[in-house]
């Protein structure tokens, strides 16, 4: 029996994770929830799953989950000291990270210096505070395997395979909804079309962050760190049926890949489970033959991307740039959300800000942390001056 914690337990991964193990009760045991607001579906996973800590993300909702779990031995927290609480429960044997944006950094480098095993869906973790984290985990003896499909996806592959072999990791990209649209025609692009990803369900955030691509891009950086490989050695490619999860070519010209149709549970499950597998009730395979039908890659064009050369740059700079990078698009992507930016004009902002930052080569967590929030202050006053 594995005991995990559970890290954004009402988000898209949250939920899905919480499938994962209701499907094999007999091999984990749910310790801890932490959620935002959505209390109406945290009690239910509280009745289902019957953790001994909760967290919540206002005092008042807290207070509300107390009283109407009083003579249940159940402790309600909350805001980021109640997260990092159910981070670090002595019992937890592995934390699923799936918090959404920098939010997750602080709980997961807390669960990583308690000893706990990670598996990591929350992203922007490895791409504002990678060095951090990954030498935190060695030290610790920790193993933080991805939940993200493209590197899980790699991580299966090397599991059998040793790294001096690899010539390169290829992430594959959906290209999103908007693949082969104009300039023009990306002017025009409205919040309902840009959350109607073609073959992912997900919440908002990252959704809009596949549209723009900053997802991808958010995924070399997170290689980078994984995988200990450098960028360039990191390629991406175009795949929109999002049936090849990623592939890993080897020095001999051998290219392996892993694919499985787009449901997030079947790498969350790999997660949970490593080094083993486990059954999961999905579609089965006799339909898989429908699925795999024209698949087609091609290159990704990083000049037309221009979210893939802000990741190259942050990388190549190095220090604060990255957490730069991601505390501007949360902002960005928010702003796009409650329609007071268009689409396209995401990635200017991106770009602008990450222009105007005084680069520290620190990556010490205080100055991860304020250059999150220098990102997200100049931001919000480019927003206000409709820049």
């Amino acid at each position: 029996m594995k005991n995990i914690s559970l890290l954004g337990s009402t988000g898209s991964i949250g939920v899905q994770t919480l499938d994962v193990v209701s499907q094999h009760g007999d091999k984990f045991n749910v310790l801890g929830l932490s959620a935002g607001r959505n209390i109406d579906l945290l009690r239910h996973q509280i009745n289902k799953f019957k953790p001994s800590v909760v967290s919540v993300l206002a005092q008042e909702d807290a207070l509300k989950l107390s009283k109407e779990l009083s003579g249940k031995s159940i402790e309600v927290l909350y805001g980021s000291n109640g997260a990092n609480e159910v981070a670090t429960i002595d019992d937890v044997d592995m934390v699923v990270s799936a918090m959404v944006g920098a939010s997750g950094l602080e709980p997961t480098l807390k669960a990583v210096n308690k000893g706990k095993d990670i598996a990591l869906a929350n992203k922007e973790t490895l791409v504002i505070a990678g060095e951090l984290i990954t030498n935190q985990a060695s030290k610790k003896n920790v193993k933080i395997i991805p939940v993200d499909s493209e590197h899980s996806a790699i991580f299966q592959i090397l599991s059998n395979s040793e790294k001096n072999f690899v010539k390169r990791i290829i992430l594959t990209a959906s290209g999103g909804p908007f693949l082969g649209f104009s300039e023009e025609e990306l002017k025009k692009v409205t919040v309902e079309s840009a959350l109607n990803h073609p073959t992912w369900k997900m919440g908002e955030k990252i959704t809009i962050d596949s549209a723009t691509l900053m997802n991808k891009a958010f995924e070399i950086i997170e290689a980078r760190w994984i995988f200990n490989m450098p960028q360039d050695k990191i390629s991406v490619c175009i795949h929109p049926q999002s049936i090849i999860h990623s592939m890993v070519e080897f020095i001999d010209g051998s290219i392996l890949s892993q694919m499985s149709i787009p449901d997030m549970r079947i790498p969350i499950s790999y997660a949970l489970s490593h080094p083993n597998r486990i059954s999961l009730n999905i579609q089965d395979g006799n339909n898989l033959p429908k699925e795999f039908s024209n698949l087609s890659l091609e290159n990704a064009d990083e000049e037309r991307f221009t979210a893939l050369k802000l990741a190259r740059k942050a990388l190549e700079n190095g220090g604060t740039l990255p957490a730069v990078m991601n505390g501007a698009n949360e902002v960005a992507v928010s702003a796009f959300l409650n329609r007071k930016i268009k689409f396209i004009d995401i990635l200017i902002i991106v770009e602008k800000v990450m222009n105007m930052h005084n680069n520290s080569s620190s990556v010490s967590y205080e100055a991860i942390k304020e250059s999150d929030k220098w990102a997200r202050n100049t931001t919000e006053q480019l927003l206000n001056q409709n820049i």
